[in-house]
């Protein structure tokens, strides 16, 4: 990875897993790095850790609850007010096949936290994305996008719930959500660019409520599964890349893109339709209220 002094970074989720090992990483390359989270303990011990990896690094919290549009809107403020110009915003934060459950406004909580509370921080972001030069967004998505299908007569769940179609759903959202984002920024002649990744298997506590059956089957998963420092790296090298550009999507290259190191790699054809992408885009801002790009 390149030396990132003098760049800044924004990472939500950043008190465990994979958003914390990237975090971890920026900081120790020099990076200033902006914790994301929504539990105060939790954040406070990340930033023990990485202080502990990195003691003279410029790293600090934002309170961010992608579940609460508020919180959001704060959030973003209080990055800009930290740093007005962006590098780095690296929409990592999510949740993984919950029992049903409805964020602050209403909203399915995996859609509305893993997409629709990404959607509206980088659109309250994108002033400070544009101040930087060169910035990055970066979507991280799963290889659970491959059955996802955005069910835009029924987001809410309210005509039943699958937990991981759902999840399928929200994660298909993030790479639209992507791809849609970098049309916009070329069309715009910015040089902002977005840029998606997944993490592969990677054992982190995202799969804590996701059920029995997942239980079940954990013990087997993790004998195929790579460290969270590991899957952090598809996420640093979309973040860090020189010769990275915009829409691309980077994975593990090995185990059928479950382990190893990152590398470009293919996203469903459903990922990529345009219409699909632009009607999620208008939703988006309906359901938010924020507009950006248009």
């Amino acid at each position: 990875m390149p030396d990132q002094t003098g760049r800044t970074a924004l990472v939500t989720g950043a008190n465990t897993g994979i958003g914390l090992e990237a975090a971890r990483a920026l900081a120790v390359r020099g990076a200033r790095v902006l914790l994301g989270c929504r539990n105060a303990d939790k954040a406070a011990a990340a930033l023990a850790t990485i202080r502990a990896s990195a003691p003279e690094a410029d790293v600090s919290v934002i309170a961010l609850d992608l579940a609460d549009l508020s919180s959001v809107r704060d959030a973003a403020a209080a990055t800009l007010t930290a740093s007005p110009a962006i590098d780095m915003l690296i929409n990592n934060a999510g949740v993984m096949a919950i029992p049903l459950q409805h964020t602050a406004d209403g909203f399915e909580m995996q859609f509305g936290v893993n997409h629709l509370g990404h959607f509206a921080l980088t659109g309250l972001l994108l002033g400070g994305l544009a101040a930087a030069p060169a910035a990055r967004v970066v979507n991280v998505s799963s290889t659970g996008h491959r059955m996802g299908r955005i069910n835009f007569d029924d987001l809410d769940a309210s005509d039943g719930y699958h937990r991981w179609l759902r999840y399928g759903q929200s994660k298909v959202a993030n790479l639209l959500f992507t791809y849609e984002l970098q049309r916009r920024l070329v069309a715009a002649g910015s040089t902002t660019i977005a840029v998606g990744c997944h993490p592969g298997g990677a054992s982190t506590e995202l799969a804590r409520d996701a059920g029995l059956l997942m239980k079940l089957f954990q013990p087997a998963a993790d004998l195929v599964m790579q460290s969270a420092a590991m899957g952090a790296l598809p996420t640093l090298r979309a973040a860090t890349d020189p010769d990275a550009a915009g829409g691309q999507y980077y994975g593990p290259d090995g185990l059928s893109g479950m382990r190893g190191y990152p590398t470009t790699v293919h996203s469903s054809a459903y990922s990529h339709r345009a219409d699909v992408a632009a009607q999620l885009w208008a939703v988006s801002e309906e359901l938010t209220g924020v507009s950006f790009l248009d």
